[in-house]
Formats: C-alpha cells, sequence, structure tokens
C-alpha cells in the first residue's frame, strides 16, 4: 500500500494497473479453530500471485500463513487438491475467474488445526487499517481501501487488538453515548493522570460500587489490554445500573453532568476533589442593567458546558458557526412594555438590557450544540440537521469582556456525534490523539483512523427543503458535542508513561494482566473442548436424564465415562465399570454403535474433531453387574419389542432387539424368540411405522427394508393359539387392542368443590351409577329392591324437568311431532341423554329389565331411565343410541358394531338394555367399552355416506381416583382417566356423570394450558383428538351449552363516563330467540350479580365492535334471523334515561357532542335519533337540543375509537367542520350504522384565546386525560428512564414513582 491524496490509502495495483480485471475471493473457514467461523470476502486484482492471496488471507482471519490450506469450494476444480500456498501463479492462471464470485473453503491443513496468530506478534499496521466513520458499515458496502473486506462483528474478532494500538469498547445494548464519553475522558491527559494518582482504599469502600476505582480499571485495561474491545459492564454495575439499563438510550451530555456529578461526590476529602472544577468549569455573570439609572444588578453562574441554540426560536435561518452562536449566547435582550425590570434604584419598572457574560473559560471547554427541540406545532419532538461549522482552533478572547494576558486560543479535540433522529439513533466519538496528532474514530468495539476531511462531514446540513422544522423522523449524523483544550504549553499535559505510574496503578497493570492471561488459557481450553448433549437413563428412576459433557479434545473415552458418571450423580447408584458411553440419536431414540475397544482413544478424534455441537448425542449406558453390554454396530437398526397378551389385553413394555435392514421377517422372528422366549411358529409381529399405522409383518422371504423398518422402530408381538389368528388382521382382536393402545390417552380431572348443599345429591347420583368407590370412599354401592331407589328417581326427575324447561320455547316453535325434532332439545350435538328421557311411571319391561340386572349381578345396578313421549320413547331404541347409551360391558368382552346382538358376561344383548345405563363398578376403577358417533358435522341419523352412525367402532373410558397435589384445597377430587381420543367430548361428558354427581348438561369441561390458563371445551361433536397425554381438565358446575346455545359476554355501555365500557356477565342467548327474551333473561342475573334494578322497557341491548357500540337490537329481533350471533359473542347494554326512541331499523342513532370554543370544552354526550340519513334532520334535532341558530350549526365526525376522544387544543382545527354533503352515508362521512360520533359547535362562537402560561397547563391536562382513557396522545414516544448514577451501588426502589 502506498499514500495517496489527503492520507487516503491507496493499493499499489491500482496505481500501476486501474484498468486491470479484479477477482471476487469469498473465503469461508470450515476449520474449528474459532469459536465462530468467519467468512472473508477479497477483491483483488488478476495479477495477484497466489501466495499474497495466502498473505491477505491469514492477515484478515489471524492465522498462522501456511498452516491452512485453501480448497475450491463451488466445483471449479475436478478435485478437492488444495491450492499451493508458495505458487506466484496469478489468479488468473490458478482458474479464478475475474467478474465472477470464487468460492474457497479454508481447511485444516494435514489434518491439523490452523494456528491462530500470536497476540504478540501482531504489529501495529496502519498501512492495511480500514477506515470508516458513522454508522457501521453493513456487509457488502465497499470500504475505504481498495480491498473490499466485508466486516465481521464475531466475537473472536474482538480478541485481536486493532491495528491503531487503540481498544474499543463493547456496546451492551445501547450505551454508545457511555462508551462516546468515556473514550473521551480517556484520550484527555488531564484527566486520565489525575486519575491514577487516585489510590483506592480496599479497606473502605467495596470495589464493585466504587466508580472512580472502576474507571481506573477501565482506563488501564484501555491503555493495556491486547483485545480489540473490552466490556463496560464492571463500570455501569458501579454505577448501580441493572441489565435494563442499558436498553436505555440516554443523552451524552446529560451522563457527563451526571457522572461528573457522581465523581465529584466520591472524591471528596481527596486530592481530586476540586478536579472537575479544574478542568471543566468556567464562570458567567448573569446581569440586567436599567437603562434609565444606569444600576445593575448580576449573580456570578459556574458551567460545565455552554449550551448553543442552532436556531433562534421562531427563526427559519440556523446559525452558521458556533462563533455565531456564541455571539447570539452573550447578545443581551431588552426587556419592556410587560416585560419590564423592577429596577431597586428608580422604585419603578423600567426598560432594561439582560445578558450574560463570560468571566472565566475552563481549561477544558465543553460546547452543547443544542439539535434537539420540540415543535409546538405538531407537538414532537424532533432533531435539527442543520450545518454548523465548528473550528479546529477557536479563539475565545472576544467573547470574554476581561482583559487576559494568557491566550484564550483553544484547540478540538473530540467530536461527539449523534447519528439519527429524535426518535433514536447512534452515539460514537471523533477524537485526536494528543500523542500522534491524529485523528481516531471511536466507535464501540471498532477504531479506526480518519482525516480532518471525515470532521468535516458532522458540521450537519440536511437535504432538501423542510419547512420550518425538520421532520421528527428526518435523520441525519452531525456533532452534538465538541470539547476543546486551552493550549497552554505550561499546562497541557502528556499521558503518563508506564514507568512513571503510581505503585497502585502498576500493581492494577499486573493483576489485570495477569486476569486476561488467564482468560486467555480459558479460551485456549474453550477452543479444545468438545461440547455435547449427553443422554441417560436413570437405572432406579427410570427416567431419562439430560446434560451438556464438556470434555477436552486430549482426554480418552475412559476418562470421559468417568465424567459423564460424576456428572449424572451415579455414584450411589451403580459401580462405574457398568457405565460405558455410546453413540445415540435422541431424536429417532437410536442407539447408532457402541465403541468397543476404543478406550484409550481421544474424544476429539472419536467424535471426529471439536465443535460446540454436534449432529448426533451420547448416551451414558448402564447395566446390572451380572450383565453384559451389547455390541451396537454401524448400519444395524434398533427395534422395541412390545409383548401383547390377548387374553389380559395388556401390552408389556418395550425390549430393545437389534436387527439388520436386510434380514428377512422369518429371521427376524427368530431373533427375536431368543430376546422374548416366545415361539416364532406362532408368532405374529406387527409394526407400527408411523402414527396409528399397524402393519402385520405376514410374508415371510420379505426385507425388513422392504416391510419399512428405518433407524429405530417399534414392532408388537403377540404368540399364541387363539382362533384371533386365523381372523383378518383389520377385524381381529390383536388389531382392535393395538388401535385402542395407540388412541389412549391418560388425562387429569380436577372434579368440583363439594358443596354441603349438594352432597347428598351427589351421594346418591354416584350410588346410582355404580362407580361411587371411585370418588368417595364413604359410599357404598346401592343395594336391594327398586323402591329404594324413590329418592333418587326423584332428584333425576327435577334435574331432567330444569333442563326441559330451558328448552320449551324451542319445542313450542317447531315440534311437529317428528322424530328428528328431538334432537333440537337434546343437551348434546348428536347426542341423545338418556337422562332426559324419564318417566316416573316407567314400564312393565324395564321394571323386569331391572329385576334380570339385579338378580343376575346383585353387587351391580342398574338406574331405570324412561322417555318422556312415545316419540322419544321411540327414538330411545334406535341403533344409534343403543351404541351410544348402553351400559359398561365386560371388559374382557368385545362388543361389535354391526346390529346383530353380542352376548355379553351377564347373559343379556347390547339391545336389550338400550333404555338403561349400567355401569360396572370393579374394585375402584370403570373400565368400558363405549360407543360414540363420529364427527360428520349434521344432525341427522345417518352421514353422508349413508351409514348409520351406530356402525361406530367401540371406544375406551376407565377412571380411577388420583391422589391430588397438596394446595388443590378441601373437597376436591381428582381422577386419573385413561379414554380413546377418538370419543367426543359429549360421550365423555356422560362417562363424567357418576363422578360429577349431575347430569352432563349440568357442567362444563375447562381444559387447562400452560401457566394454568383455562379454557372451556364447548363443541360437543369433537373428539378429543386435540388432547395429548397427562393434560389437565377442570370441571366446574354450572349449565352447558345447548346445540343452538352461545355464551355471550355483556357489557354496560356509560357514553359519559371516563370509561364508557364495563363489564357485566356472562349470559347465554339461543338461536331463535327474540331480544326481548333474551332482556327478560337478563332482568335477574343483572339483578344477583351486578345490583341494577332494571325494568325491561328502560334498557337496550346493542351491538359491539371492539369499544364502539354499533347497531341497537329491536326487541322483536330473532337472533340468528336478524341479528348474527356466534360464540364469545360480545354485546353492549345501555341504560336509558326515558323510553326507547328506537322503533324500527330505518332509523339512526348517532352521539352527539358539543364543542365551546369559548370555554375550551366539551359536553357531555346526547343521543339523536334520526328518521333518515337526511344532513339536514341531523342539523335541525342538533338546533332543538342545543339551541343554536339552525344557520350557525357546523359539525363533524368523530375519529378513532368510542368515545373518539380528542384534545380541546386540537378539535376546533383538526376536524373536519361542516362537510359539503347531504346526507351522512356518502364519503366523508359513511355514516350508516347506529353509534357514529358528532360534535357540533357554534361557528359564531370565537375561539379563546391562552397565553402560554395557560396553554401549557392546558397541554398537561389534557395530555393526562388523553392517556388515562387510552386514547391517542398526539405525540406519544417510548416514555424515558431518568438517568441516575446510584452513589450506593444500588438503585433505591421507590414504589411511588413509575
Amino acid at each position: 500500500m502506498v499514500p495517496g491524496e489527503e492520507n487516503q490509502l491507496v493499493p499499489k495495483e491500482i496505481e500501476n494497473a486501474a484498468e486491470e480485471p479484479r477477482v471476487l475471493c469469498i473465503i469461508q473457514d470450515t476449520t474449528n479453530s474459532k469459536t465462530v467461523n468467519e467468512r472473508i470476502t477479497l477483491n483483488l486484482p488478476a495479477s495477484t500471485p497466489l501466495r499474497k492471496l495466502f498473505e491477505d488471507v491469514a492477515n484478515k482471519v489471524g492465522y498462522v500463513n501456511g498452516t491452512f490450506d485453501l480448497v475450491w469450494g463451488n466445483g471449479i476444480s475436478a478435485t478437492d487438491m488444495p491450492l499451493d500456498h508458495t505458487s506466484d501463479k496469478s489468479l488468473l492462471d490458478t482458474n479464478f475467474e475475474p467478474g465472477k464470485k470464487n468460492f474457497l473453503h479454508l481447511t485444516d491443513k494435514d489434518g491439523e488445526q490452523p494456528q491462530i496468530l500470536s497476540e504478540d506478534s501482531s504489529a501495529v499496521d496502519d498501512s492495511v487499517q480500514d477506515r470508516f466513520i458513522g454508522p457501521l458499515p453493513r456487509e457488502g458496502s465497499v470500504g475505504s481501501t481498495g480491498d473490499y473486506v466485508s466486516q465481521s462483528y464475531s466475537y473472536s474478532s474482538i480478541l485481536n487488538k486493532s491495528e491503531t494500538g487503540y481498544v474499543g469498547l463493547v456496546n451492551q445494548a445501547m450505551t454508545c453515548y457511555l462508551n462516546s464519553l468515556l473514550q473521551t475522558l480517556f484520550m484527555t491527559p488531564e484527566f486520565r493522570n489525575a486519575l491514577y494518582k487516585w489510590e483506592f482504599e480496599e479497606s473502605e469502600e467495596d470495589p464493585v460500587t466504587s466508580i472512580p476505582y472502576q474507571l481506573q480499571r477501565l482506563f488501564v485495561l484501555l491503555q493495556t489490554s491486547k483485545k480489540r474491545a473490552i466490556e463496560t459492564t464492571d463500570v455501569t454495575r458501579s454505577f448501580g445500573w441493572d441489565s435494563s439499563e442499558a436498553w436505555q438510550q440516554h443523552d451524552v451530555q446529560e451522563l457527563c453532568r451526571v457522572m461528573f456529578d457522581a465523581l465529584e461526590q466520591k472524591w471528596k476529602q481527596t486530592e481530586q476533589a476540586d478536579l472537575i472544577n479544574e478542568l471543566y468549569q468556567g464562570k458567567l455573570k448573569d446581569y440586567v442593567r436599567c437603562l434609565e439609572c444606569g444600576y445593575e444588578g448580576w449573580r456570578i453562574d459556574t458551567y460545565l458546558d455552554i449550551p448553543l441554540v442552532i436556531r433562534p426560536y421562531g427563526s427559519s435561518q440556523a446559525f452558521a458557526s458556533v462563533e455565531e452562536a456564541l455571539h447570539a449566547f452573550i447578545q443581551p435582550e431588552i426587556l419592556d412594555g410587560p416585560n419590564q425590570y423592577f429596577c431597586e434604584r428608580c422604585k419603578k419598572k423600567c426598560d432594561a438590557r439582560k445578558g450574560l457574560r463570560f468571566l472565566h473559560f475552563p481549561y477544558l471547554l465543553t460546547l452543547q450544540l443544542k439539535r434537539f427541540d420540540f415543535d409546538y406545532t405538531t407537538m414532537h419532538r424532533i432533531k435539527l440537521n442543520d450545518r454548523m461549522t465548528f473550528p479546529e482552533e477557536l479563539d475565545m478572547s472576544t467573547f470574554i469582556d476581561i482583559e487576559d494576558e494568557n491566550s484564550l486560543l483553544y484547540e478540538l479535540f473530540s467530536v461527539m456525534v449523534h447519528s439519527g433522529s429524535a426518535a433514536g439513533g447512534h452515539y460514537y466519538a471523533c477524537i485526536k490523539s494528543f500523542s500522534d496528532e491524529q485523528w481516531y474514530s471511536f466507535n464501540d468495539q471498532h477504531v479506526s483512523r480518519i482525516t480532518q476531511e471525515d470532521i468535516k462531514k458532522t458540521h450537519g446540513g440536511s437535504s432538501g427543503s423542510r419547512g420550518y422544522y425538520s421532520s421528527a423522523f428526518a435523520s441525519s449524523t452531525n456533532a452534538y458535542m465538541l470539547i476543546y483544550r486551552l493550549k497552554d504549553p505550561s499546562r497541557n499535559a502528556k499521558f503518563l508513561e508506564v514507568n512513571d505510574y503510581p505503585e497502585h496503578i502498576k500493581s492494577l497493570v499486573q493483576k489485570e494482566k495477569e486476569l486476561e492471561e488467564q482468560e486467555k488459557r480459558q479460551r485456549e481450553i474453550e477452543r479444545n473442548t468438545c461440547k455435547i448433549k449427553l443422554f441417560c437413563m436413570h437405572p432406579v428412576k427410570q427416567v431419562m436424564m439430560e446434560n451438556k459433557l464438556e470434555v477436552h479434545k486430549d482426554k480418552t473415552l475412559k476418562e470421559a465415562v468417568e465424567i459423564a458418571y460424576k456428572m449424572m450423580d451415579l455414584e450411589e447408584v451403580i459401580p462405574l465399570d457398568c457405565c460405558r458411553l455410546v453413540k445415540y440419536d435422541e431424536f429417532h431414540d437410536y442407539l447408532e454403535r457402541s465403541y468397543e475397544g476404543e478406550e484409550d482413544t481421544p474424544m476429539g478424534l472419536l467424535l471426529g474433531g471439536v465443535k460446540s455441537t454436534y449432529m448426533f448425542d451420547l448416551l451414558l449406558e448402564t447395566r446390572k453387574p451380572d450383565q453384559v453390554f451389547q455390541s451396537y454396530k454401524p448400519g444395524e437398526v434398533m427395534v422395541k419389542v412390545h409383548v401383547v397378551d390377548i387374553k389380559t389385553e395388556s401390552v408389556a413394555p418395550p425390549v430393545s432387539v437389534r436387527a439388520y435392514l436386510n434380514q428377512t421377517v422369518t429371521e427376524f422372528k427368530q431373533l427375536i424368540s431368543k430376546a422374548i422366549h416366545l415361539p416364532a411358529e406362532t408368532m405374529r409381529i406387527v409394526l407400527e411405522r408411523c402414527y396409528n399405522d399397524l402393519r402385520l409383518l405376514n410374508v415371510s422371504s420379505k426385507t425388513l427394508k422392504a416391510e419399512g423398518f428405518f433407524r429405530s422402530n417399534k414392532v408388537f408381538v403377540e404368540s399364541s393359539e387363539s382362533l384371533d389368528r386365523q381372523m383378518a388382521f383389520t377385524d381381529s382382536h390383536l388389531w382392535k387392542l393395538l388401535d385402542r393402545h395407540a388412541n389412549t390417552i391418560r388425562l387429569f380431572v380436577l372434579l368440583p368443590e363439594q358443596s354441603p348443599g349438594s352432597h347428598s345429591k351427589r351421594t346418591a347420583y354416584q350410588k346410582a351409577g355404580g362407580d361411587s368407590g371411585n370418588v368417595d370412599d364413604a359410599c357404598e354401592r346401592v343395594k336391594g329392591p327398586l323402591g329404594s331407589l324413590k329418592s333418587v328417581e326423584a332428584i333425576l326427575e327435577e334435574s331432567t324437568e330444569k333442563l326441559k324447561s330451558l328448552s320449551l320455547q324451542q319445542q313450542q316453535d317447531g315440534d311437529n311431532g317428528d322424530s328428528s325434532k328431538s334432537t333440537e332439545t337434546s343437551d348434546f350435538e348428536n347426542i341423545e341423554s338418556p337422562l332426559n328421557e324419564r318417566d316416573s311411571s316407567g314400564s312393565v319391561d324395564n321394571r323386569e329389565l331391572e329385576q334380570q340386572i339385579q338378580t343376575s349381578d346383585p353387587e351391580n345396578f342398574q338406574s331405570e331411565e324412561r322417555s318422556d313421549s312415545d316419540v322419544n320413547n321411540d327414538r330411545s331404541t334406535s341403533s344409534v343410541d343403543s351404541d351410544i347409551l348402553s351400559s359398561s360391558h365386560s371388559s374382557d368382552t368385545l362388543c361389535n358394531a354391526d346390529s346383530a346382538p353380542v352376548p355379553l358376561a351377564n347373559g343379556l344383548d347390547s339391545h336389550s338394555i338400550t333404555s338403561s345405563r349400567r355401569s360396572k363398578a370393579n374394585e375402584g376403577k370403570k373400565e368400558t367399552w363405549d360407543t360414540a358417533e363420529e364427527d360428520s358435522g349434521t344432525d341427522s341419523e345417518y352421514d353422508e355416506s349413508g351409514k348409520s352412525r351406530g356402525e361406530t367402532q367401540y371406544m375406551y373410558f376407565k377412571a380411577e381416583s388420583y391422589a391430588a397435589d397438596e394446595g388443590s384445597g378441601e373437597g376436591h377430587k381428582w381422577l386419573m382417566v385413561h379414554v380413546d381420543k377418538r370419543i367426543t367430548l359429549a360421550a365423555f361428558k356422560q362417562h363424567l356423570e357418576p363422578f360429577v354427581g349431575v347430569l352432563s348438561s349440568h357442567f362444563k369441561v375447562f381444559r387447562v394450558y400452560a401457566s394454568n390458563q383455562e379454557f372451556e371445551s364447548v363443541r360437543l361433536n369433537e373428539t378429543l383428538s386435540s388432547f395429548s397425554d397427562d393434560n389437565k381438565i377442570t370441571i366446574r358446575l354450572g349449565r352447558a351449552l345447548k346445540k343452538g346455545e352461545y355464551r355471550v359476554k355483556v357489557y354496560q355501555l356509560l357514553v359519559n363516563e371516563q370509561e364508557p365500557c364495563r363489564f357485566l356477565l356472562d349470559a347465554v342467548f339461543a338461536k331463535g330467540m327474540t331480544v326481548r327474551q333474551s332482556k327478560e333473561e337478563l332482568l335477574p342475573q343483572l339483578r344477583e350479580q351486578c345490583g341494577l334494578e332494571l325494568s325491561i322497557d328502560r334498557f337496550r341491548l346493542r351491538k359491539k365492535t371492539w369499544k364502539n357500540p354499533g347497531t341497537v337490537f329491536l326487541d322483536y329481533h330473532v337472533y340468528e334471523e336478524d341479528i348474527n350471533i356466534s360464540s364469545n359473542w360480545e354485546v353492549f347494554l345501555e341504560v336509558l334515561d326515558g323510553v326507547e326512541k328506537m322503533k324500527s331499523m330505518s332509523q339512526l342513532a348517532v352521539l352527539s357532542r358539543r364543542w365551546r370554543p369559548t370555554d375550551m370544552r366539551l359536553d357531555p354526550f346526547q343521543e339523536v335519533v334520526l328518521e333518515s340519513s337526511s344532513v339536514d334532520e341531523l342539523r335541525e334535532k342538533l338546533c332543538e337540543i342545543s339551541g343554536i341558530p339552525l344557520e350557525d350549526i357546523e359539525f363533524a365526525k368523530g375519529r378513532g375509537t368510542f368515545p373518539c376522544d380528542i384534545s380541546v387544543l386540537e378539535i376546533h382545527q383538526d376536524l373536519d367542520w361542516n362537510p359539503k354533503v347531504s346526507t351522512l352515508n356518502v364519503w366523508p362521512l359513511y355514516i350508516c350504522d347506529d353509534g357514529a360520533v358528532i360534535f357540533y359547535r357554534d361557528k359564531t362562537e370565537e375561539l379563546m384565546e391562552l397565553t402560554d402560561e395557560q396553554r401549557n397547563e392546558l397541554m398537561k391536562k389534557e395530555s393526562s386525560r388523553l392517556q388515562k382513557t387510552g386514547h391517542r396522545v398526539t405525540y406519544s414516544p417510548r416514555k424515558e428512564k431518568a438517568l441516575k448514577i446510584y452513589l450506593d451501588g444500588a438503585p433505591n426502589k421507590d414504589l411511588t414513582q413509575d
């Protein structure tokens, strides 16, 4: 590289051949030498020698040249032979293509990883420095050097020091403003030297909370560290900041003030007590001179910085330079008129001159350019991007009245730059080093050399005309804070040399060096550490444990086993020699291979290199002392074998077997026979290829691969002489058992708390169901004659009558005697509940049936259930209800879905017990095979294919008591339920009836999700397929929805309240119900739950769309016919002041609100009911209610969500007043529905004139009011957190503050 014009760095190759073609090389590091693999891009002349390419790559990546290879990565070369790093051939002669991307892979050389370039050997070479200023360049942006290099911000890149010799600071999140100030203080010799002279006394203060000590440590690291960038977390921790502070961006000038205050407090009673004032404090006189008598009143003020205005208030022209702004700063103003000054000498108000005079300038002069302002017209905070120049040398003698023999010539050495807008941005610092007079850009972790031309770019100047103020989001890069140093050879200090350090700083330097060396060694260990997931099945608890195994690459497999053994805490459980590590695939639960004979092999070689993540895992396998480890060879497949016993209907836990894909089914049977000791001749093997995909392996000559075996497989094995073998597989008992096994899930059901009033009813019902042992041990099974159950029948009869009364209206409207109509009154969609079909008279047949059941099985009792009508009685004997409502059949007898009777254990057939519910109690368990119709989405007894719904497969249900967790509360009972997830919710609820103690229509099912969130399951014809194992369910008492019913949330509309929408209650509306009927049902609920005493004609219901009131529902409207209704619907209830004015759908109800400009206030809402959409009628109605003359009325439509709140400071000019339309349903109004908000005013009223104080006060009130109501505030940026530094190291939490 050679110097070019303006100190720019120009590639020598470009000087020699400006028109030479260039080669774009993209090199990907594929080694494991670094934590993060880098990707670099080089744009080189085509004549560059190949060895020069290797040198450039080594320099950029940080490897020693000659310790790595470069191979083609895009298939240009037919072989994978590496390129010759010593060749003098040009890139063009080595098959590199100009104008195209040439991909290369950086790989290990001869199996050894590349050597990382020693940090000590990395000399500072500015000739190859990548220079940049401003926001960090994106990858792909062109740098200022000839070589095109994409910036890399990986962690490994901060380990090597910048070529400038300076160290950057890591941005924690949004701490760029802090980094800029810290680097400026570090580059100030007087501040750094004074800080080094201060000595920390550990006995007096905690080093963690000592701000000066942490600054000392930071400065020492900035001066001596070999890293590219260091962290600032220790400094911010000493400020008392937590991690959230790192996400708050603050003003760098504000931070400077706060930090100086904190340092002054910490340095009290020390030699540095007056350091801040000596370096940064100046003095000025604030005076007022009477223009009549010449009397001058004044006071002396001190300052740490001088704030300079970019633009004078109300002006469209900015100051051109810092000198011009300084003159304006001391320019006096005349106090006259209402602003006259009261003169103490004249004893009256007189015209006066008020201004500032500088008395003393500090050694370090700080100028703040006030680029952030507030636009009162838009109520936005804005940034002024106007151009303001500043000199490199600033003569301040022209701004001071006192003659000073000393020179006041200042030199610029720090420019803190803000890039962005008022909404946010980025800070960085341009600082001149007093050591070499060179300018550098300190941009967080990146430090680069810049020129004077780059400094000039920070003068600012936005492009284009932006009107009076720049946009709130106009982004630009410009100087924000300038720091000058007085040019005084007697005071200008140089940085302390290492030999001149105080002893405590020398000790600190040595301590930090040792810590850095220790960190370097730790990084080296990390770089050579294999990190892999480790699993282990605990030999006692039988729980799969997971951990992360970190082992050095040189550790042997034997040593790794011992590490894993201790990591899994198996010392007290099993001997070490009963453990080994095997290669494992956790995703497929597959043991890939074992490592016999490789106990002394290093782990780095065994695992295929050092990586932070691997494509496989390790399993710490255990064995019993009397067992021998099985050998796992690559290419084998693992098979989990479950033995099935048809007689006991049980599926045994799995036994693992290793097999080969080229084995035949016959050979596989022989292998399994040896493993599980069952005869291969009678063996049936079923492969579960995926969920519920069962395949019988009945072709002996087929290979396992042909049958669909994979790395990990699951098979079921049955070996018996039963006749089931002769049946077709899909009709066999084995298939049904496996089908049940695959679809059965385990659920935990929380039953409702027993209240004293319902205890007897629940107990009686459970006795009738015959399953009380599962819920309450105090309840005994009912025995004896039929007469002993009259009280139970009475309770059930009462429940049934209540249920019927709720659907009486629907029966009256649509019952024509057709049997299909009975479904309209059913508790469940498509399912008829037998408990709604009772008849107190009973029948001879059923009494005989009950006596039969009692005689044949006295331990189990069936309660009689009869239909209420002949129609329903006929319906109850249909094949559908026969299957759905049949009792619990014996668990060892499978029932078929065809219409033929199937013999049961008690000698009855499935059709003979249609009208009775039978439950078989068996020592605290209930196990049933029940039927549930498939969800076809229709109400018909047949689905679309014409197949009878009775032809459905049997569903499994088994419930037993479960020990509740502590804290579940008294009176609660848990059930553990095993159920076929293809059962419908309706059938599932029917099975739960005996345990809950009430009809299924009188309790609700809530599914419990994460964080204990509960959601009601209401779709009765849907299956439990969305549930999974160990899901929790809560049962709550209360009427469940019937078909055609919807749960509705009712909110009260309070138009003139601060919160106009208030939740009242949940109600149930039914399809076909009129609005008046729903109001009648609401009245008692409103009285009992909300304390509202209303009459039916004094409130209305209306549509609710989010918070907006809509269509008024008239009493004769019918849900679903006139009003669309859906689940979780929401409506408004509005209390009326008088009689309902809305009588027909042709009317239009709008909400009007008067705006009074003379008082700057809004009147309450008043409803206006229009007979048409005419604007003239609206004006007439507004005239009637307000008394404003018709010709003086102006109106405007409100904006946004109800109540369309708007600031009184904006309403007069912001709304579209008096639109030129004749009807309301056209643009720009589009008022087509009830509930629109109309503002109106008297156009003759003048707007109230406000003083600045009144306007500011009103602005605060309006802002507070609009924020409380949750409505739009004109400008609402993210709330800023006050910048504080806590001297005790921790903030005091004030709960009264935000």
